[in-house]
């Protein structure tokens, strides 16, 4: 009888768990760092309006929808620019940054303060607002 209250007890707890991760991941929240990433960091140039720094591994199955994701917004709206770092090979900013998960994306203002940061697979209406673009098409993740 105990292994079965253990049992369900442990299910009771992962499955809240998975119903709090599902509820939370993708989500924009605002960053509370003050630090700062410029072209030198990244390889690339800051966009005017934003950029979107992914931190991605190459096991990492979301990280490659939440790619696809970001690159399209980019090609859609000009001001905005993508880059895509390996966690690994930048463990100097994955150290920065306290990045535990991938996908994770820093949201850049233009002067290269991160203003949010997305946890897990980005959702499109999330990135979408953050861009300025209230219409999102298509499904939203």
């Amino acid at each position: 009888m105990i292994g079965l209250i253990i049992a369900v007890v442990a299910l009771a707890l992962a499955t809240a768990f998975g119903l709090w991760r599902r509820a939370t991941d993708g989500r924009a929240r605002a960053s509370r760092s003050a630090d700062r990433l410029g072209a030198a960091d990244l390889g690339i140039e800051p966009g005017r309006a934003a950029t979107f720094v992914q931190f991605s591994s190459p096991v990492c199955t979301p990280c490659r929808r939440t790619r696809s994701l970001l690159e399209a917004v980019a090609a859609d709206h000009p001001d905005v620019a993508y880059v895509d770092l390996d966690a690994q090979e930048r463990a100097d900013l994955t150290d920065r940054f306290s990045i535990l998960r991938t996908p994770t994306v820093l949201v850049l203002d233009a002067h290269g303060l991160v203003t949010r940061r997305i946890v897990g697979p980005a959702r499109k209406s999330e990135v979408l607002a953050l861009v300025g673009d209230p219409a999102p098409t298509g499904p939203a993740r």
